[in-house]
């Protein structure tokens, strides 16, 4: 219901339910607390979540974008990353800490932009094509760097770990998008063969959890491995299928898990006037990061469609909210510190369909 009146009101459904958890969470109400139940439900909910994601992202398609977008998505995950680490080590917080905090302000949760785009007429705008085209790279990046710091999190830090990690992840992601795609065409190709409901739905599903324990098991997170899964089904011909089948599914296991997310946030607690000046940092931080990193790789375009582009990069939404709740449950990041992403990912999830908009009213029509 609350997803549901976010929406009317032109906001994201994951801002109604993260106020929901909050609202019914241990610190306020008490309606709902932790318990495996829910975990179980929510941890289910952000691999299909992720697995969504990568059912939308073409191989073929990062293969097409053009050195703007690639120089958008990577100026748009550094600078980000180096000022939230920048400012967590100045604060003297722990270095894992540091990590996830700048991991948290790197991807771009583009779903937002996306609609914004849509809802104004101007997806096939030449800014819009450089947001889509760099988002997906960006999600590449994300991933990589959730599981550097995932790995690093788990051992000393030291560039041989570094350099280890790097390569473990590489490897896992080059291996399930070249290899994962090729089995996933020839599965497709034989699964009217078996007599079960949906085979298509079925046979993905399984592997998606597949792929997700394969990529805990060798270290890396769990989501990573969904969205690989993701991928390299999203290129066949029973795609389609699949997304509307995960349609039925995540609209009942995703928002548990932004509601269970919710409910670990001491708002209380964030209302703190040093938590609060904390937040509105970070944020400041992760606006800054995004607007001026992937405005300066765009800037030849103008200075109209620079700025767009670098508004439209900049929601967190879930992405950051996942990052945080892997640091959380690992016990690498405080309950203050979660808020305070938390915080981040709302603010800057609220504030650019309007920001966009007026953007995007002011630059030239494609």
């Amino acid at each position: 219901m609350a997803g549901e009146i976010c929406r009317r009101l032109h906001q994201s459904e994951v801002v109604g339910e993260i106020l929901v958890g909050m609202l019914l969470g241990p610190h306020l109400l008490g309606a709902i607390s932790e318990s495996l139940s829910l975990n179980v439900f929510a941890e289910i909910g952000v691999i299909f979540l992720l697995f969504t994601v990568g059912l939308e992202t073409r191989a073929t398609e990062m293969l097409r974008v053009g050195g703007t977008a690639t120089a958008v998505a990577v100026l748009g995950v550094l600078l980000p990353f180096g000022l939230g680490l920048a400012l967590m080590l100045g604060l003297g917080e722990k270095t894992t800490t540091a990590l996830f905090v700048a991991t948290a302000l790197v991807a771009t949760s583009v779903g937002i932009t996306a609609r914004v785009l849509t809802e104004l007429g101007r997806a096939a705008s030449r800014p819009a094509r450089i947001i889509l085209g760099a988002a997906v790279i960006d999600d590449i990046l994300g991933l990589i760097v959730l599981a550097v710091i995932s790995g690093l999190a788990e051992g000393k830090f030291s560039f041989l770990k570094i350099g280890l990690v790097v390569a473990e992840a590489l490897a896992f992601t080059v291996f399930v998008i070249v290899v994962g795609q090729r089995a996933a065409h020839r599965i497709s190709a034989h699964l009217n063969r078996l007599r079960i409901a949906n085979p298509a739905f079925v046979v993905s599903v399984a592997l998606c959890l597949g792929l997700s324990a394969l990529a805990e098991h060798i270290g890396l997170a769990g989501i990573v491995g969904a969205f690989l899964a993701g991928m390299a089904f999203a290129e066949t011909r029973e795609a389609a299928n699949i997304r509307r089948s995960m349609e039925e599914v995540s609209a009942l296991l995703v928002p548990i898990f932004f509601v269970v997310m919710g409910a670990k946030v001491d708002l209380p607690g964030l209302l703190r006037p040093e938590i609060l000046l904390l937040g509105l940092a970070v944020t400041a931080l992760a606006i800054l990061g995004k607007v001026a990193g992937c405005g300066l790789a765009a800037f030849k375009l103008g200075k109209r469609e620079a700025l767009s582009v670098g508004i439209g990069m900049m929601p967190r939404g879930e992405v950051g909210i996942v990052v945080a709740a892997i640091g959380l449950s690992r016990g690498i990041i405080s309950n203050d510190i979660y808020a305070v992403v938390i915080f981040m990912s709302l603010i800057t999830t609220l504030i650019t369909p309007a920001l966009l908009k007026r953007a995007m009213a002011r630059s030239p029509r494609a």
